[in-house]
């Protein structure tokens, strides 16, 4: 499950996308500074190379081979619960025309953060401190993003609770999940009408190297978000939205 720089490079051209010089510089800047950062704060278990770029690099730009808007276009992204960054900035360095907003409740991640995104030096991005339940209520981000996505933060009925909130009309929110995520969709169904969305689609990536299966949970934005939702911090979790 290993994937070297350069086999990172090739599996990129392999779907159309040729880096350049300052975007692989780019790559190696983000990797070296989350391994140095990483000794003396908690970012991801995750520090070899070689897993580094299969398991966070590309794990993250796979969301563009499923949806290739995100490769091209120039769309609002909110990403919830981003930890280290993922998906979206490595999103961010594939597609400069990205606008970000990382949304993350750790004020050291976002220190981490700001400083990363500076030694990128990648413009349009947006750091914001808080849990999801509150930006989710805050005029400032609520129903304004064309896209929302979350790694592998919760199980999909709480995930959407989170998410769903920020995304504008005709926007979508995409749970990227691991292979529990038809069971996930099952449970999530009734939270995901109540918050104003329709499962639209569902696509699967087989990652390179045998490194397991990538599920993609692609909800449309209908309708708006009831008022009262997202409801309190911790109570999505504790009590999540089911019939």
């Amino acid at each position: 499950m290993l994937m070297k720089p350069e086999e990172f490079y090739e599996a990129l051209a392999q779907q159309g996308i040729e880096l350049t010089t300052t975007q692989k510089e780019q790559f190696a800047t983000y990797f070296h500074e989350l391994v140095e950062t990483n000794k003396v704060m908690n970012l991801t278990s995750i520090t070899e190379e070689e897993q580094v770029y299969l398991k966070h690099f590309y794990d993250s730009i796979v969301l563009g081979f499923v949806d290739e808007n995100i490769l091209h276009d120039e769309l609002t992204l909110c990403d919830v619960g981003s930890g280290a960054g993922f998906p979206s900035l490595p999103l961010k360095i594939i597609n400069p025309k990205l606008k970000v907003t990382i949304v993350d409740s750790l004020n050291k991640r976002i220190k981490f953060l700001d400083g990363l995104v500076q030694k990128l030096n990648l413009a349009d991005v947006s750091l914001v401190h808080g849990r999801a339940e509150e930006v989710g209520k805050n005029s400032q981000f609520r129903e304004s993003f064309d896209i929302v996505t979350a790694r592998a933060v919760a199980a999909m009925n709480v995930l959407t609770e989170f998410c769903l909130p920020l995304v504008k009309i005709g926007g979508q929110f995409v749970a990227m999940k691991s292979e529990k995520a038809p069971e996930e969709m099952k449970t999530a169904s009734y939270a995901i009408k109540t918050l104003g969305g329709e499962i639209k689609r569902q696509e699967s990536v087989e990652l390179p190297n045998d490194a397991g299966i990538r599920n993609f949970i692609f909800v449309s934005k209908v309708a708006k978000t009831p008022k009262k939702y997202p409801r309190k911090p911790g109570t999505p979790a504790k009590k999540p939205l089911v019939k």
